[in-house]
């Protein structure tokens, strides 16, 4: 930094750095967590801006609590366990997982529309589009958790296993939903259009969240059916919510098993989306 004497000259302070190297001094990766945060932020502004989209979004949890609550409830034996109480779990697990269609919708509407490509004409990390959707999701999802655990409290859903019970759960929820959104990543960027990849999603979230442990017990289910329910990772998730929120089971094989299961998933589909991402732009 340049300084002046009192006889007018100029001195430096040979320990100030270089002008031209302050602009360098962050690093690749402080670089890209701030674009992907810029995005992320541009996609939750987008959600706000879309009031109705936000609205029906959440009235369909709070009708599936309330179709399972009081239509199946009663013909519905959970032995040990009142029936809303095994069914929030699932109820939340099902909800994250369609929810992760937005994904998949949201990036087939950038690339149909060409806002891939603008982005990719800016000096911006490449990640920062998948991590900014992803990411503007699972902040979705923490209201709509909210949202649906308020619901559930007004039809008798209640935790037994403790405030910090639930916030395991929750954290196990919000794990999940962000390894189902980098595989649903992937089905946006193959996708032709918005409506496209919604139709691409069904086949994939039907028999997952359906044939499985989420609103009736497993032992229910035909020998051939339960070798399925058993072993996927949406009955596994349930079953680890279900046992850090209502306890009275041990929670420790459950728990790996989602973590596992969640982990395992994000580790395999976040590198198959970005290489699709880029083979895509």
């Amino acid at each position: 930094m340049a300084t002046v004497t009192v006889d007018g000259t100029d001195s430096t302070d040979s320990t100030a750095p270089p002008t031209s190297l302050v602009g360098h001094e962050r690093s690749a990766l402080s670089w890209a967590l701030a674009d992907g945060l810029a995005v992320t932020w541009r996609n939750l502004i987008a959600i706000t801006r879309i009031p109705d989209a936000m609205f029906f979004s959440s009235i369909q949890p709070i009708m599936f609590i309330l179709l399972f609550r009081y239509v199946f409830g009663g013909a519905i034996q959970t032995p040990g366990i009142r029936y809303v109480d095994y069914l929030m779990p699932g109820i939340f697990v099902q909800t994250i997982a369609f929810g992760a269609i937005g994904t998949a919708v949201g990036l087939a509407d950038d690339m149909s529309k060409g806002l891939i490509e603008r982005f990719r004409s800016l000096p911006m990390a490449r990640s920062a589009v998948l991590v900014g959707r992803t990411t503007a999701d699972l902040v979705r999802n923490v209201w709509v958790i909210i949202l649906m655990t308020g619901v559930g409290y007004l039809v008798g859903f209640r935790v037994h296993n403790g405030f910090f019970g639930y916030l395991a759960g929750v954290g196990i929820l919000l794990l999940f939903s962000y390894a189902v959104a980098w595989g649903f990543a992937t089905i946006g960027l193959m996708a032709s259009s918005g409506e496209t990849a919604q139709l691409m999603v069904f086949p994939v979230l039907m028999p997952l969240t359906f044939a499985s442990g989420a609103f009736v017990p497993v032992a229910t289910m035909p020998g051939w059916l339960q070798a399925f329910a058993r072993n996927q990772p949406v009955t596994a998730v349930v079953d680890a919510t279900r046992a850090l929120m209502n306890g009275g089971v041990p929670t420790g094989e459950p728990v790996f098993r989602a973590l596992a299961w969640s982990i395992g998933l994000l580790c395999v589909l976040a590198p198959i989306a970005v290489a699709r991402y880029r083979k895509a732009v």
